[in-house]
């Protein structure tokens, strides 16, 4: 997938799920699956859920911009339920996140390995606005790295959310944080929690092995 280069959309605007923009932006439509039963951290979960199943969305399209300081994804999927708290935790909030690695060998069906890290921009649909940064080494190990530099916006409606999550391409002075330009290639994932069915955590829909994502050449 490509992530266009577009020089006239100004900072306010990337953020916006319904900016008309993004109509000009094809989608790529990818097929989402559930995390292994196996690939859960606790015996209690793997227990619960033995025959429940994992992963209820099915797809997303997902749509990438940048504008030579800033890279922006569109995500766009069918959820019946507006999940946005915790309730009675019987549901929870849905969330959805894109995955970079931080290593080459950064595999994304585990979130990452010892020693070779997966980085998530993710957003949740009870923290309005506010973005973060996690970092994975592997199952269950997810911590925040940043909470100040993920910039992200939601709107549910017709049965569906978009939402969009933007980080500047390069965080000076940040650790364990990807670094990006214009021009470059990396790899993407997309995993999305369907907060009705109780997902959180590992228990999600993810977009299977890396993908490849081209950040078209622009202004840095």
């Amino acid at each position: 997938m490509k992530a266009l280069f577009v020089s006239d959309v100004n900072q306010e605007l990337l953020p916006q799920p319904d900016a008309e923009f993004w109509e000009r932006v094809a989608p790529t439509a990818l097929a989402l699956q559930g995390t292994p039963l196996a690939m859960q951290p606790s015996a209690a979960i793997r227990n619960t859920w033995q025959n429940r199943p994992i992963g209820v969305t099915a797809r997303v399209a997902v749509r990438a911009v940048h504008n030579g300081s800033v890279l922006a994804f569109h995500l766009d999927w069918l959820d019946p339920r507006h999940d946005v708290d915790h309730g009675d935790n019987t549901r929870w909030p849905d969330a959805a996140a894109v995955a970079l690695p931080l290593h080459q060998d950064a595999p994304l069906l585990s979130m990452g390995a010892p020693g070779a890290p997966v980085a998530a921009w993710y957003w949740r649909a009870d923290s309005a606005e506010a973005g973060m940064q996690v970092v994975a080494e592997g199952p269950g190990s997810s911590r925040i790295v940043d909470r100040a530099q993920v910039r992200v916006a939601a709107r549910w409606h017709d049965s569906g959310w978009r939402v969009v999550i933007t980080r500047p391409l390069r965080v000076d002075g940040a650790a364990d944080v990807v670094q990006l330009e214009s021009g470059a290639t990396t790899r993407f994932g997309v995993a999305v929690w369907e907060g009705g069915s109780q997902e959180r955590g590992g228990l999600k829909a993810f977009s299977g092995d890396w993908l490849p994502l081209e950040l078209a050449a622009g202004a840095n």
